[in-house]
């Protein structure tokens, strides 16, 4: 099979599977392909939800399963509320647009293809400029361990401290990608959040998870100041409630709400 032959259209799963706080098993690649972009499109639902759009910017993408030098992403200039499964470009790494008719961003392209490069262990990264996100950003520090959900990003998290404006160049998603590291998350000083995982529920939960505990300690910090959690406790903390597993299913009730509320993400 041929990347422009993927048929986007055919293999939806029954939706009696979405009370289950178990991955649904794909009897294909094609299945499993179109268990994955229908998260991709939820998630950007749920970005609109959460208020994270905001104009031109924003992006999040999932490495194909079966062609693993090509990604799906959002168009350009497409509004989160609006974007279903076949509105989804899918591109490979050097730029080539394989499946869709709208342009991509090139700041979505020159970040997300580095990423993808540089760790062939994530599947998905989201990125956007959620005003709790790109607030906390402009401290230049990483989140403290203040909350049993911050706890989730104790030692999983980076700084970029190079800003250089619009990333519109291979330069700034390079940089952006070594700034990562071997990190799940990583902070764009001045910018706003990028989150990864394994797959794109974990990655979207943990931006929306990520925005809110920068919410969070911006008001703790803003009221007095915050209690620490010890590095032990907020390790233990981590394991407990920060594992694959658990993070999956964390996103599982959004998913969920968000086709409860306008199931249309899935034509």
């Amino acid at each position: 099979m041929k990347p422009e032959d993927i048929d986007r259209t055919d293999g939806k799963l029954p939706q009696k599977e979405l009370g289950s706080l178990n991955p649904i098993p794909a009897k294909s690649m094609q299945e499993q392909r179109r268990l994955q972009i229908e998260r991709l499109a939820a998630g950007f639902r749920l970005f609109a939800l959460y208020g994270f759009d905001e104009g031109l910017a924003g992006h999040i993408t999932l490495r194909d399963p079966e062609f693993k030098d090509h990604f799906w992403v959002n168009p350009l200039g497409m509004n989160f509320k609006h974007i279903s499964v076949s509105d989804l470009l899918l591109v490979k790494e050097d730029g080539t647009i394989i499946q869709g008719d709208r342009p991509i961003n090139p700041a979505a392209f020159y970040i997300h293809s580095s990423i993808h490069k540089a760790r062939p262990d994530i599947n998905s990264a989201a990125h956007a400029h959620s005003i709790y996100g790109r607030t906390f950003s402009t401290l230049g520090k990483l989140l403290d361990p203040i909350t049993q959900d911050a706890s989730m990003f104790f030692e999983e998290q980076s700084i970029y401290s190079d800003y250089g404006g619009v990333a519109f160049d291979k330069n700034e998603g390079e940089g952006i990608a070594n700034a990562l590291g071997d990190k799940k998350t990583v902070i764009l000083q001045n910018h706003g959040l990028l989150t990864t995982g394994t797959n794109v529920d974990v990655a979207i939960w943990l931006f929306i998870s990520m925005d809110k505990c920068c919410q969070s300690q911006l008001i703790a910090e803003a009221a007095g100041k915050p209690t620490i959690i010890p590095d032990k406790t907020a390790r233990h903390a981590k394991a407990q409630a920060g594992s694959e597993m658990i993070l999956w299913a964390s996103f599982q009730p959004l998913y969920d709400l968000i086709y409860k509320i306008n199931p249309d993400f899935l034509d």
